[in-house]
């Protein structure tokens, strides 16, 4: 098998097009102050990069990403394994996936404050791991070790730093992961010989160092660090107006949904690190490593005219620099070009994939590779400052948030140029497959703003699903699509972009944060006699009352969503339950026809119902009447619904995801839901229920029967408790509520007089009080991982175990990525143990569910999974939830 090599520099040029694809989506157009452009002119004349590589969002030291980024000015990246999808979500009910997108936006918020970059690889974050020997039977290694490959080939980090150590000391069996992923791929990215199937489009690449950034968490109290590489990040920057620490607290502090509000740190804060790889040093991280332009064959010259522009460079006139930018530029692109023509690149080199002996002549042969990293990464900064410097203010805006394929979109389309430098709009072109090339020819007179308004027709473009979710993946790792159809512009002439198609060749989506932008403008320009050109994404803006003026991205949906309402259907009985359908038109006119997919066994009336939605975003909710019938099954099964318009089928649903501090997500998720029979009995009606982070265990509640009345803090008092036949506090609640600190007593006042109280899983950092429970219990982070451990029934006689459902061992079959979190890890005597379970090669857990007898009532504290099983239908996870509130209820 022979591969031929394209042309590394499509590779780079590539990179650089979906880099700024995605940096800019939904934010409003970025302006720069006086000191941040002569920051980014310091770093023109810096040629060094770093890469961070951990396992998780908020894995990161952003403290010293700020100072890599900003102090030392080198290229700074983030490469996180995962998106965090398995982890916990203190903002909102978001788990899962939704949780992953999430968390995926508050990363990129913090790169847009520390000034990294951010790249993943496509493992899954199937929850906590214990050791990384698991880790890699659930992660594809090789894949997971690919793509890390594949980014450092890309990105060419001089060093690479880890956050976490290869051993156990990393706490976590995914932070182990990375470590040793990361020790492996130092080496394998400058072996031809490893995943040489991504030679075809980048070099091969040796780091200089590989490091571990170690702290006082990881080393033993007194242990003597004069033997570590040691560097100050808490310095001020006087640009920027800040220590890196404080900007390191505004970027932590972006991962909301974590509960990682950080406070600024000022002073010495001194970064540790040890040798994993590669040649040592002594005193510097970069230590041997050539950070000037001699790196770049006839760099010199390059350096020399941006030291002139910084010298000249006057803070209350940027604008003044512009002509030594374009200076600077010019120079830039005849090195490019004088390289290409030389041919000193990988180009036109025949590999064969099964002689590594020939790979290696081959690479041996080859002239010294021309770096057309440094080359196009300092003309995107260039071109960058320019815009900067003239105050230039580009945008283009939807009339509509959403679009579909072949839709008409009206845009505004903006420019203002805020200098006396003459610029002059030429052109702008907007591409999907149908292309809109507008000329012109009109001078942008210092603050007047231009616009022009266009109608385009979009082409046959994706979903805008996040691409790692287009497809389902496994437990471990998310599958890629072979390629990604967006609208992009006419002078995207890069390998693997089709000019008139737009199509993101899978190996291009390893490693990107988020989709690249569907539709895009660019701007043609000529500064000051200079041609030059401008991508920006095509976004939808609105004024809120109360945030003000707000971007998201232009959003590709389907002619109908359609959604199901609820997120599980449980029947205990064979009477039929409501399942409402809510159908959402994308566009104007749509009609069709919606029904339910059921299991063998299973009725729904009426068996399809016809709808007509006249307007874009009109919605309609049609109801089914489902119920088991005598040949339904017992346990798990799924519905699904099928809406058809014009003989074409559509499953999926439309969620929408807000916060403040993200922008706006839109997910299209399959439009099913688990059905669930079972053999269930319950005890008492009315169940209050205390929001803690945000859970759905209320619906799932109400699906077995309950009445459930949500409750507020201030709702919590004798007498309103009193009509409740249990009260249960949702996950973290003593983490999030702070008025529990002073309500507690009115909680055990409850149980006392008759009472019965479940409290679902309580982090063991951060209680609003020392002391949950009516006696003494100590919070641990003890948790069993494998979701099937077998589960011992420590006293068969409980009544918690026998009224009113009789619980077996089997009741723990199929749960769903954890069994449980957060067990105490020591007790008074008065709980009593129900269950036992553990973790292969660890000892028994007994505290999964603590009870405790407390006047006339109940207490039960329990580190069950029952936030994850509920939604996903588990069914012996309703059966023990309704025995808890059940309890001496007769």
């Amino acid at each position: 098998m022979r591969i031929r090599f394209t042309c590394f520099l499509h590779a780079a040029l590539l990179a650089v097009f979906i880099t700024n694809s995605f940096s800019a989506a939904a934010q409003a157009p970025k302006t720069w102050t006086s000191s941040e452009i002569l920051l980014g002119l310091k770093k023109l004349n810096v040629l060094g990069s770093a890469l961070y590589l951990a396992a998780h969002p908020d894995d990161e030291n952003t403290r010293l990403i700020a100072y890599l980024a900003n102090g030392r000015l080198v290229e700074t990246g983030y490469l996180s394994c995962t998106r965090g999808d398995g982890g916990q979500n203190l903002i909102g009910p978001e788990l899962r996936e939704q949780l992953g997108v999430i968390r995926t936006q508050e990363l990129l918020a913090a790169r847009r404050i520390d000034g990294g970059r951010q790249f993943f690889t496509r493992a899954n974050d199937f929850g906590f791991s214990k050791t990384p020997e698991e880790t890699f039977t659930i992660w594809d290694k090789e894949q997971v070790l690919a793509d890390m490959v594949w980014v450092i080939r890309q990105r060419r980090p001089d060093v690479l730093i880890t956050r976490f150590p290869p051993d156990a000391r990393a706490g976590h069996g995914h932070h182990t992961a990375s470590a040793l992923l990361a020790i492996e791929a130092f080496s394998a990215a400058a072996d031809p010989k490893r995943f040489p199937e991504q030679l075809k489009f980048v070099q091969p690449w040796q780091a200089k160092r590989l490091v571990w950034n170690t702290g006082s968490f990881f080393v033993k109290p007194g242990e003597n660090m004069d033997g570590y590489l040691k560097l100050d990040a808490g310095s001020y920057n006087p640009l920027l107006g800040q220590s890196y620490g404080e900007i390191a607290a505004r970027s932590r502090s972006q991962h909301k949904s974590q509960g990682f509000g950080s406070a600024a740190t000022r002073g010495e804060a001194l970064e540790y690190f040890q040798l994993l790889k590669g040649e040592p040093a002594k005193t510097d991280l970069f230590e041997g490593v050539d950070m000037t332009w001699n790196r770049v064959p006839g760099g010199a010259a390059v350096g020399k005219l941006i030291d002139e522009v910084i010298r000249k460079y006057d803070p209350s006139n940027p604008s003044a620099s512009v002509a030594g930018l374009l200076k600077v530029r010019e120079a830039l692109k005849k090195i490019k070009n004088t390289e290409d023509q030389k041919g000193n690149s990988i180009a036109n080199v025949e590999w064969d994939n099964d002689g590594a002996s020939k790979q290696q002549k081959a690479i041996d042969n080859l002239p010294k590779p021309f770096d057309t990293f440094w080359i196009l990464n300092k003309l995107e900064a260039v071109e960058t400052l320019i815009k900067g410097d003239l105050g230039l203010h580009l945008d283009a805006i939807a009339s509509e948030a959403t679009t579909t394929t072949g839709s008409a979109i009206n845009l505004v389309v903006e420019a203002a140029n805020r200098s006396s430098i003459p610029v002059v709009w030429r052109r702008s072109n907007v591409r999907g497959y149908n292309v809109s090339d507008t000329t012109i020819n009109r001078s942008l007179a210092q603050g007047v703003v231009v616009q022009l308004r266009q109608t385009v027709v979009s082409g046959d473009m994706a979903l805008s699903q996040p691409y790692w979710l287009q497809f389902p993946g496994t437990t471990g790792m998310y599958m890629l699509p072979g390629a990604l159809r967006l609208a992009s512009s006419p002078s995207n002439k890069i390998k693997g972009v089709d000019p008139a198609m737009a199509v993101v060749r899978q190996e291009d989506l390893i490693g990107l944060p988020e989709n690249p932008a569907h539709l895009s403008v660019t701007f043609e320009l000529n500064v000051a006699g200079s041609p030059i050109s401008f991508k920006v994404p095509v976004q939808y803006k609105s004024t809120d009352p109360v945030e003000g003026e707000k971007y998201r991205p232009l959003t590709v949906v389907p002619p109908v969503a359609v959604n199901i309402g609820g997120r599980a259907y449980v029947f205990a009985d064979n009477q039929p339950k409501t399942v409402p359908v809510t159908l959402r038109a994308g566009k104007a006119g749509v009609k069709g026809s919606v029904a339910l997919t059921l299991p063998a066994g299973w009725k729904a009336e009426p068996a399809s119902i016809s709808f007509e939605l006249a307007a874009k975003d009109a919605d309609q909710t049609v109801y089914f009447q489902v119920q088991p019938g005598a040949g339904a099954a017992e346990g798990k099964a799924e519905l699904r619904a099928v809406a058809t318009v014009d003989g074409q089928q559509y499953t999926r649903g439309i969620q929408t995801i807000q916060y403040n501090h993200i922008p706006t997500q839109t997910l299209f998720p399959e439009a099913v839901a688990p059905l669930v029979k079972l053999n269930l009995k319950r005890k008492g009606q009315e169940i209050g229920y205390l929001m803690g982070a945000g859970d759905e265990v209320p619906d799932a509640l109400r699906q077995v029967g309950y009445t459930v009345t949500l409750l507020k803090p201030e709702d919590i008092t004798e007498e309103r408790l009193r009509r409740f036949d249990a009260v249960v506090l949702g996950v973290r609640a003593y983490n999030t509520v702070d008025r529990l600190r002073s309500l507690q007593p009115t909680l055990l006042r409850y149980v006392e007089q008759g009472g019965n109280l479940v409290v679902q899983y309580v982090v063991n950092r951060g209680t609003v009080l020392p002391e949950i429970g009516p006696y003494p219990l100590t919070l641990s982070n003890d948790r069993v991982t494998v979701e099937n451990a077998p589960v011992t029934l420590l006293n068969p006689k409980q009544p918690l175990l026998n009224t009113p459902n009789k619980i077996t061992a089997q009741d723990f079959e199929g749960w769903v990525q954890e069994q449980g979190l957060y067990y105490p890890s020591k007790w008074d005597p008065k709980y009593q143990t129900v269950i036992s379970s553990h973790d292969p090669g660890e000892p028994a857990k007994e505290s999964a569910i603590l009870v405790a007898d407390y006047g006339k009532g109940h207490y039960i504290y329990t580190g069950l999974s029952f936030f994850r099983e509920l939604p996903a239908g588990v069914p012996g996870a309703y059966r023990l939830l309704t025995n808890m509130v059940s309890l001496g209820k007769k």
